[in-house]
């Protein structure tokens, strides 16, 4: 049986931990061995970047920075995670992906498109997720959410409101560029109704 792997992404407060944990359940429940992880972070080197980027004063490092960071922590996390998972046949569901890169560092910080793009093939290639969820909600509600959770993790969070406008557009605009990989959910329904739209989209490639 052929490994999946399926991200979620959206801005702070979107819901996608939760929906991540949901789904893992529900596949569990089918029968299908599955691994949750995050980025950045899902591997030991990874998870000890992590706390270089979501911790800490919003200004502590520049958008170039914070690209090379994140590719650091992805090649990581996809060499000692998400590959042997696959190749096991495994799913994989992961709090994030590439295109949380391409939104936070590209629309919110402003890097260069191609550059990104480079980043990502020198780590991982021509690899990319079967499926990608976008779970969209409005700004005030993602970080009312996210300021309710409080912690050391809030380093984006605190970027000012404008930069979270270019990620909510950033990752609309990536979902408008690949409908066949990215599956847009509203964010503000009920947390049963989000779970059965991603169950929805999930579904056809359980085969």
């Amino acid at each position: 049986m052929p490994g999946l792997f399926i991200t979620f992404e959206g801005g702070e407060g979107a819901g996608k931990s939760t929906q991540v944990k949901r789904l893992g359940e529900q596949l569990q429940a089918r029968g299908r061995e599955v691994v949750l992880t995050r980025e950045p972070g899902g591997a030991p080197g990874a998870e000890a970047i992590r706390k270089l980027l979501v911790e800490g004063a919003a200004s502590r490092w520049d958008g170039i920075t914070e690209a090379l960071l994140h590719t650091a922590a992805r090649r990581d996390h996809l060499v000692k995670t998400v590959w042997p998972a696959l190749a096991a046949g495994k799913v994989v569901i992961s709090d994030r992906f590439v295109d949380s890169t391409i939104a936070y560092q590209g629309y919110g910080h402003g890097i260069d498109r191609a550059v990104l793009d480079s980043l990502y093939r020198a780590a991982a290639g021509d690899f990319r997720p079967n499926l990608t969820v976008i779970i969209d909600v409005p700004l005030e509600i993602g970080l009312k959410r996210a300021a309710g959770r409080g912690g050391a993790e809030n380093r984006y969070e605190n970027m000012d409101r404008t930069f979270h406008e270019r990620l909510r557009q950033g990752f609309l605009a990536l979902a408008a560029a690949e409908p066949a990989r990215c599956k847009i959910v509203d964010g503000t329904k009920g947390l049963d109704q989000v779970h059965a739209e991603v169950m929805a989209a999930v579904t056809p490639l359980l085969g």
